[in-house]
């Protein structure tokens, strides 16, 4: 029997001093929060400092751990943080066509990727931290 193979990933809730969070525009799912799969002897928030400085320019620091949402049947453990912005300049990369911060709301409204506004909308109630999604 082969041994189980798991993706994990890291993602990012960054929330700047005007509570807007921070989006990228990548060319497959559209608008969605910062994030990708952790690499070998990489730490979760690590990863998550990253990717999100790889895909957006933003350096950041994690606030907060808030929850996983698993992919059961695609083997995928999707790990979720906040954070706050401490330098960079929104820059675009290979997987980012547009970079901003926008409102809550509007971020929310531009988010239609699956389940992906369901992740930021779970980070940002802190009621439910920490929390355990399957799907």
């Amino acid at each position: 029997m082969k041994p189980p193979k798991h993706i994990i990933s890291a993602a990012t809730i960054v929330i700047n001093e005007h509570k807007e969070i921070l989006l990228i525009k990548g060319p497959r799912r559209g608008w969605e929060m910062p994030g990708g799969q952790v690499e070998e002897g990489e730490s979760l928030e690590d990863a998550a400092i990253r990717e999100t400085k790889e895909e957006s320019g933003i350096d950041i620091e994690v606030t907060k751990f808030c929850g996983i949402f698993q992919n059961v049947n695609g083997s995928i453990c999707n790990t979720l943080f906040l954070a706050k912005p401490i330098g960079g300049e929104p820059t675009t990369s290979s997987e980012s066509i547009e970079v901003g911060f926008f409102p809550i709301e509007k971020a929310l409204e531009m988010v239609t990727w699956k389940n992906f506004r369901q992740r930021i909308e779970y980070c940002l109630t802190e009621d439910l931290h920490p929390f355990y999604i399957t799907f």
